[in-house]
């Protein structure tokens, strides 16, 4: 059975220096905020998880299929739960 620092090094292949990514990802984040006051709660939270995504993307290995269905399916979630008022 692996324990934690096998799977942490395992998956640093894939998704990167997790410095790296956290740097990345609170960036995007923090540019997703700015002026999107009108983003609710699924929708913000979908972004957050897709800036996680994204930064995995960009620090670690871009040809991980799952990050990409991921991002997919967290667009997908708030696409989804749109309400559109007629």
């Amino acid at each position: 059975m692996e324990d934690a620092k096998d799977i942490l090094l395992e998956r640093a292949s894939t998704h990167g220096d997790f410095t790296q990514v956290a740097n990345y990802s609170q960036t995007l984040k923090s540019i997703f905020r700015t002026g999107n006051l009108h983003l609710n709660d699924v929708q913000r939270e979908s972004l957050d998880m897709i800036a996680g995504k994204i930064s995995r993307i960009l620090a670690g290995n871009a040809n991980e299929p799952d990050h990409w269905l991921d991002i997919e399916g967290y667009a997908r979630l708030a696409r989804e739960r749109i309400v559109i008022d007629d």
